[in-house]
């Protein structure tokens, strides 16, 4: 069979007549390099890809996603809503979701060796809406240390801490640029202390007397990082949690809070 004489079978009509929310592709890992201030950094996605399907078309033209993440060579967040516009163009759709998942990493000094050492962070960035109207946001996992304030309070010595990891998912909007990195460091500093790859003797002193110093229940956590945000102009719409993963209990603790400035 040449071309011209294989069926298209994804291309023939449907008559259900029901249109499909979301179909596309998810769980695909793809090599793919990330800009910023320092240069573009290489890292490993994760990528879920998906369309809106009209009632009288029977499937989507699967294969024209991964063309479309092989021929992506950098991201960021100033660029993801053109990505999302190719993709649609491409798909010949409406509407539909990008979603990339990865590591991102910074190099990061000891707070009193300096020793240098390279931390991981969890980033997704997300696109999602029509042409018209796509919303696109940065969202970044910061894992730091808390302190419980009671276990401080009602201990003759000591108190118990945990790590806890901090969620930030806040809108983007290229007119009001904002880095990745800005949102890891809100979500370090509003920590009782934050962490870091390799620390001497000297380091682990700090920080154990850091949080020691500065014990944040969960909600804390998230009314301090939420008060960052509120203040941040650039941002109108954020969902920031925390869930500390406790070290007395086997449970976590958890707290989240939602804002949306434009309402």
């Amino acid at each position: 069979m040449t071309d011209t004489t294989i069926p298209d079978v994804q291309g023939k009509p449907d008559t259900r007549h029901i249109a499909i929310s979301r179909v596309g592709i998810r769980d695909i890992r793809i090599p793919l390099h990330v800009a910023t201030p320092d240069g573009a950094q290489p890292t490993v996605a994760t990528a879920e890809m998906t369309v809106a399907l009209p009632h009288q078309q029977k499937g989507t033209h699967m294969s024209r996603f991964i063309h479309l993440l092989n021929e992506t060579a950098v991201i960021d967040p100033a660029t993801f809503a053109a990505l999302h516009t190719e993709m649609l163009d491409r798909l010949k759709a409406e509407a539909g979701s990008i979603e990339l998942t990865f590591p991102f990493f910074i190099k990061k000094q000891a707070p009193v060796s300096k020793t240098e050492s390279l931390l991981d962070y969890r980033v997704r960035l997300l696109a999602d809406g029509s042409r018209a109207q796509c919303e696109v946001r940065v969202e970044a996992t910061v894992a730091v240390t808390s302190l419980c304030p009671c276990s401080k309070e009602i201990s003759k010595y000591g108190a118990h801490n945990q790590r806890s990891h901090i969620i930030i998912n806040a809108l983007y909007d290229p007119a009001a640029p904002f880095a990745i990195e800005e949102l890891i460091r809100i979500g370090e500093e509003e920590g009782s202390c934050e962490i870091w790859a390799t620390l001497k003797r000297p380091d682990e002193k700090y920080v154990t007397e850091r949080a020691y110093e500065n014990p944040k229940f969960v909600e804390d956590i998230v009314r301090d990082v939420a008060a960052r945000l509120n203040a941040d102009a650039r941002i109108q719409a954020y969902r920031v949690s925390s869930e500390n993963f406790e070290s007395i209990h086997n449970h976590s603790a958890y707290a989240q809070i939602t804002c949306d400035k434009r309402v």
